[in-house]
């Protein structure tokens, strides 16, 4: 991505958020902007969701930013000045809950395991070497 892009994305990506906050009230549910991806001609932005929540509140959050999406759109564009006004697309990120769900998975896998076998007041035999040749 070039830095143009990556710049714009980041200022959509910020004030989509301010924009959010602003105008919306969402009960019983975090939503947060992840991230934004510009195409090249600046024509469309894909912007990910992220909604904490039951999976029927985020068919909900998404439903009503797409029924939404002139209004969020015109609120941004007044602040953000570009030749062509991207349309929004917005999308679920559920990174963030994958990404919890495989660290329970791991923590779940760890306690299985049996524990460590060396002793922890024992140094561990490094084959012959003495003091001398060690860094």
């Amino acid at each position: 991505m070039s830095n143009r892009l990556a710049r714009v994305s980041e200022l959509l990506k910020r004030e989509l958020g301010t924009c959010l906050e602003r105008d919306f009230d969402f009960k019983d549910v975090l939503v947060t902007i992840h991230d934004v991806d510009v195409t090249p001609d600046l024509r469309h932005a894909h912007v990910f969701v992220g909604v904490v929540g039951d999976p029927q509140r985020r068919r909900s959050v998404l439903e009503q930013l797409e029924r939404k999406r002139g209004h969020i759109q015109s609120q941004v564009m007044k602040r953000v000045v570009l030749k062509y006004t991207p349309q929004l697309h917005f999308r679920v990120d559920d990174s963030i809950e994958r990404g919890v769900r495989v660290v329970n998975l791991l923590d779940e896998i760890a306690r299985d395991l049996p524990p460590d076998e060396t002793d922890e007041g024992e140094e561990p035999d490094w084959e012959g070497e003495t003091d001398e040749h060690r860094d």
